[in-house]
């Protein structure tokens, strides 16, 4: 039997095969880590069934890379207390950028998930050209990306979120109609604008990234049965709506990447016209332009679009608290209707729990009711089908936190992408 060209002594195949394993173990020591909290060399080695001497190997290097670093002796040990290994986040950050309807948004998380840097400026992005509002948006991140190297900190990739059918596999966003964008290759121009960086630039549809981030949310809560969630579907609105959904775990993208766009379900036959040239599309009824015609004239200052959405939101509340007759009818509209196209989403795909995030979030305490009560309305299965209704504590951070997420998490899935010196940039 002759030896294939790739198999005989020194073609490299099996120097190749441990670089994949090990590449592989020290993933699995890092997100087991991630995921249970400090622990012992010895007790890593037996929750993770790699023996000791291996799991010391990896836990030297994942130290070495800045990912992991030395904590307490472990309390409570028999004999020789074992030392603790614990998450370092501090050393690598992923950064997620936002273009929405009416502001631009930068966050830059680190690998434990805390906040480094966070920006977030109005523009009336829709009457702008897609150049300009790249060279506005390619500032925001040079000016996080500087923030994160000053702090000998390596930059593991940007994430861009957008309102529309994005394709992920070729950075080309086909079509924003709240934004009057088509075709336009996102990715590349970002790249041209950063100057050809050394790190990942990708894009994803804004509300399939804040459905991954509020379903972190969601799994770290104190709540008894947090950890069996395992559908969502998030709501996330402000003048578009949008809808991310995670199935058994996992993002629910469709054949071709386009699912969530739920706000362009045609639920109001009679209803206005949309964005996208349809008529009766569900973000007409609940969309934030469709509450603040509800309830406000013309010229109230709160529809001025220069003004930051959560200025604008502050306004309404504080509205709707002092009691405003108009205000609370709008809010109750609104509810009712996002009841109307979330039961439809309910008996589809029965979630677990139905999310309301962006401005559905900082209004939720509005809507929540008749929003639950359409819904127990319209579900087919009882009790609404065991689904609850839960706000999202993200507010509008939602989609660049889990753009941030998404460049770390394949930190997570190859530490190796993470150099040994961790001043500078990822390679």
């Amino acid at each position: 039997m002759t030896l294939s060209e790739s198999s005989r002594p020194g073609s490299g195949v099996v120097a190749a095969d441990h670089v994949s394993l090990r590449r592989n173990n020290l993933s699995v020591v890092l997100r087991h880590v991630r995921a249970a909290g400090s622990r012992s060399r010895a007790r890593i080695a037996a929750d993770t069934g790699l023996n000791k001497a291996t799991v010391s190997s990896l836990v030297a290097e994942l130290v070495d890379r800045g990912l992991l670093r030395e904590g307490q002796a472990e309390a409570g040990a028999l004999g020789r207390p074992g030392q603790l290994v614990e998450l370092d986040g501090s050393g690598v950050c992923g950064v997620g950028a936002e273009i929405n309807v009416d502001y631009l948004a930068v966050t830059a998380l680190d690998l434990s998930g805390e906040t480094v840097t966070e920006r977030r400026v109005p523009l009336d992005v829709a009457h702008l050209d897609p150049a300009a509002t790249l060279d506005q948006l390619a500032e925001l991140i040079r000016e996080s990306v500087t923030a994160v190297v000053g702090r000998g900190g390596q930059i593991a990739g940007v994430t861009l979120a957008v309102p529309g059918l994005v394709q992920s596999a070729t950075g080309l966003l086909k079509l924003a109609p709240n934004l009057g964008w088509a075709e336009v290759p996102v990715v590349d121009e970002m790249r041209e604008r950063l100057g050809s960086p050394a790190y990942p630039v990708r894009v994803d549809n804004e509300a399939n990234l804040a459905a991954l981030a509020a379903y972190s949310e969601i799994k770290a809560a104190t709540e008894p049965d947090a950890d069996q969630v395992q559908d969502i579907v998030l709501l996330t609105g402000a003048v578009g709506v949008g809808g991310g959904m995670v199935t058994g775990g996992h993002l629910l993208r469709g054949g071709h990447g386009f699912s969530g766009e739920v706000g362009h379900m045609p639920v109001a036959p009679a209803g206005g016209t949309c964005g996208c040239g349809r008529t009766g599309c569900w973000e007409t009824v609940v969309g934030l332009t469709a509450l603040l015609n509800k309830a406000t004239d013309s010229d109230d200052p709160v529809r001025d679009p220069s003004l930051d959405v959560e200025q604008r939101l502050a306004e309404i509340t504080q509205r709707a608290e002092g009691g405003s007759a108009r205000t609370l009818k709008a809010l109750a509209d609104v509810g009712t209707w996002l009841g109307v196209g979330g039961a439809i989403l309910v008996n589809i795909l029965n979630p677990d729990v139905l999310v309301l995030g962006g401005y559905f979030a900082v209004l939720g305490p509005w809507l929540k009711e008749p929003l639950e009560s359409a819904i127990r309305d319209r579900v087919i299965a009882p009790e609404g089908g065991g689904c609850r209704v839960v706000q999202s504590q993200l507010g509008f951070t939602a989609a660049v936190r889990g753009g941030a997420q998404i460049s770390l998490d394949q930190v997570f899935l190859d530490p190796t992408l993470v150099g040994r010196d961790t001043a500078g940039v990822a390679q």
